[in-house]
């Protein structure tokens, strides 16, 4: 029998490392001269998607981990610029892959530091909702899934075999 996690923060960890990885191989599928693609003009650009979730993650990240953090009457487009700014300066692929793997690092480090009954604590969601930090980083898991999906279909669009495909079918290692 598979050991148990320790914990339900070690448990969620580990599930958004399983999603960032796949996050990664789909990022690292697109060829770098492929980065602005957008399927249209209102849609953005694999480049812009990807910057997107780092910011995310950063943003989440800080709030998550500051014990009088929350997200109900915070300026969303603030939020990013004070957490997130960083994220835009990395504009090629390898500089946006190697950002990629060392936000999610430097997150579960700080997630680490705040402990299982840190991450238990309620923070104030956007709608002004309470919930617990561990459910809101769920929430932020499920967003970089979200746009793993959006950088599949752009993969799809380009005529390019998204990762996971080439993964499942054995034409790639995970």
């Amino acid at each position: 029998m598979a050991q148990p996690f320790p914990n339900l923060l070690e448990e969620t960890l580990d599930e958004w490392k399983w999603a960032r990885e796949q996050l990664v191989m789909e990022a690292e599928n697109i060829p770098a001269d492929r980065y602005d693609y957008r399927p249209n003009a209102d849609a953005r650009s694999v480049r812009e998607v990807v910057q997107h979730i780092i910011e995310l993650a950063e943003m989440m990240t800080a709030v998550l981990v500051d014990p009088a953090g929350g997200f109900h009457g915070q300026d969303f487009e603030l939020l990013i610029k004070t957490h997130g700014s960083h994220v835009s300066r990395a504009t090629t692929r390898d500089a946006l892959l190697a950002l990629m793997r060392q936000s999610y690092d430097r997150s579960v480090t700080r997630f680490r530091e705040a402990g299982e009954i840190g991450m238990l604590q309620l923070v104030t969601r956007f709608d002004g909702r309470a919930s617990t930090r561990l459910a809101w980083l769920h929430h932020g898991i499920a967003h970089e899934q979200y746009h793993t999906g959006q950088l599949t279909a752009y993969e799809r669009a380009m005529n390019l075999e998204p990762a996971l495909t080439q993964m499942i079918l054995g034409k790639r290692k995970g």
